[in-house]
């Protein structure tokens, strides 16, 4: 059952590793899936091995208009403004900005290195951010620490199959990469109100998501045939020209 919750919550992480690294040149962008899962391992293990410090992060540091602050608030505001401006700032370079800004256009193979690391630098940064999150969640349910890190782990390991699988599909339909990234927007809302106390469920989230994509999916398909529809009838009317 931690396993599965723990894919679960991954979700998110695989969305935004996939996003971000879609703007790397193809021949990086497994290292960079592999490298930024690897973080989220670590990160997870690490917090899990520190065990009694990640439960002190509740406790309140100092208190704002009558509102306790703790360790954990700070982060996950951290967290949800940093995903916020990420996420705004790739919908934008998606809609507005087009390809010439992306990573691809680089010429030099230093300027391809910079793209590469800082990459990897941000993917790090969120990675503690659902660390956090996924850890927490993971000391309510159960209390032996090698159950918790058998649940990390596995949860990784289905996460490193299917990062390839689903940032191709990200990047094959711009339409879902808009939608993947309003997602993250959503996240990151999310993360900076539980930053006060105000507790929504990620399910409401998730399901909403669901109920995208399915629309989406819809779009996707009517336009394959569309698009079949249109090659079928240009190629009949190619073999009646004269």
């Amino acid at each position: 059952m931690l396993t599965a919750l723990e894919i679960v919550l991954g979700i998110d992480n695989i969305i935004f590793i996939s996003i971000l690294v879609g703007r790397l040149p193809p021949n990086q962008r497994d290292k960079a899936r592999r490298l930024g899962l690897g973080f989220a391992m670590v990160s997870r293990l690490l917090l899990l091995f520190s065990l009694s410090w990640v439960m002190g992060l509740t406790a309140d540091l100092f208190h704002v208009f009558g509102q306790g602050i703790s360790g954990r608030d700070i982060v996950l505001l951290l967290g949800g403004l940093f995903l916020l401006y990420k996420a705004s700032h790739e919908i934008f370079l998606e809609v507005e900005a087009g390809e010439e800004h992306g990573p691809d256009a680089a010429e030099d193979g230093g300027a391809r290195k910079a793209a590469f690391w800082g990459v990897i630098g941000q993917i790090a940064i969120i990675d503690i951010v659902f660390s956090l999150d996924s850890v927490i969640t993971a000391v309510g349910m159960v209390d032996q620490i090698a159950v918790m890190v058998a649940a990390v782990v596995a949860s990784v390991g289905v996460m490193l199959v299917a990062a390839k699988p689903i940032g191709d599909f990200v990047d094959k339909h711009p339409s879902v990469k808009v939608l993947a990234l309003a997602f993250l927007v959503m996240v990151g809302m999310v993360l900076t109100a539980e930053a006060f106390d105000k507790h929504v469920p990620k399910g409401y989230i998730y399901a909403a998501m669901a109920f995208s994509l399915a629309v989406e999916a819809l779009n996707i398909r009517a336009r394959g045939k569309r698009t079949a529809a249109r090659a079928l009838k240009a190629r009949a009317e190619a073999g009646k020209a004269p």
